[in-house]
């Protein structure tokens, strides 16, 4: 077995709705935490794949943006993001695309895309303090899982130089079976006048089991046969909050990453059966090791 000592870790983070930027959690503290974590360790940047941007036909594209605004949020007031400063890397970013060509893709860059909350909620929670040079990788709107683990593992080397890969989807989301009610009269998404329903309960289980049971190739067959699962389209009534998911299966789903499992470090409900769960796949000590 191939030593995966030098690979940074690799996150699949639940973004859930917009209030997760402005009210406090269990996951927002977590993802606080993991930004600590990458600072301390000093990355050269971030890699991220959200779920609200796919390209079309059979492209990918990469954000080259020099100076990109911010898609406005709802439900969260605007000093919670309106003056938080992105930092695009467009070194990295042009890299990527030589990567992904080099890999077979269509990539290309996309110099007009402004950031969404999938990704900026992610980045100001882990980085209030200031966001690190970051790439933005979008999905491609087929939604084939296998062509999202492909994107995954052909960015994989670059977590043995310092650069952290993340994947902001969401574990069970699908706004049409949501509980609105609370958020839109009190602006309570944490509101749970019920047990989630049991197809969210049941999905969400399938979910950990697939990806703290399985390691290397086993675990990016595991994440893309979740895509069949019976409860699958009502955990998700479109894919593209799963494609992450995929895209961080073929990031830490090598041979060389066999022994590393995901770990699920911290979970938040929302609108009753909205599962934001937040799992890490290898860890600061170990690449340290």
């Amino acid at each position: 077995m191939a030593s995966n000592n030098l690979l940074t870790p690799v996150y699949f983070f639940s973004h859930g709705s917009t209030m997760m930027l402005g009210e406090e959690s269990s996951s927002a503290q977590y993802w606080k935490q993991c930004g600590d974590e990458a600072l301390a360790h000093n990355i050269k940047g971030v890699i991220i794949m959200g779920a609200h941007w796919a390209a079309l036909n059979d492209v990918v594209q990469v954000a080259t943006n020099p100076k990109p605004d911010k898609s406005p949020v709802a439900y969260v007031h605007p000093s919670k993001y309106a003056n938080y400063k992105l930092n695009p890397d467009m070194r990295t970013g042009n890299r990527c695309i030589d990567m992904l060509r080099a890999a077979g893709f269509e990539a290309e860059g996309n110099p007009g895309f402004n950031w969404i909350h999938d990704t900026y909620l992610i980045l100001i929670r882990m980085f209030p303090n200031g966001c690190p040079p970051t790439t933005i990788i979008s999905m491609n709107a087929r939604y084939d899982p296998h062509y999202h683990v492909a994107l995954g593992a052909a960015l994989r080397p670059l977590r043995k130089e310092g650069y952290l890969l993340i994947g902001s989807g969401g574990a069970v989301h699908n706004l049409y079976r949501n509980v609105w009610g609370p958020m839109l009269a009190y602006r309570d998404n944490f509101a749970q006048q019920t047990p989630p329903e049991d197809w969210a309960l049941e999905f969400r289980q399938s979910f950990q089991d697939a990806v703290e049971s399985n390691s290397g190739p086993r675990l990016r067959r595991a994440v893309t046969r979740l895509m069949k699962h019976p409860q699958y389209r009502d955990a998700h009534a479109t894919d593209d909050h799963f494609m992450s998911a995929m895209f961080v299966a073929g990031a830490v789903g090598d041979d060389e990453d066999e022994g590393t499992y995901g770990q699920l470090k911290a979970e938040t409900w929302e609108l009753t059966n909205m599962c934001n769960s937040q799992y890490a796949f290898g860890s600061w000590a170990t690449a340290a090791a």
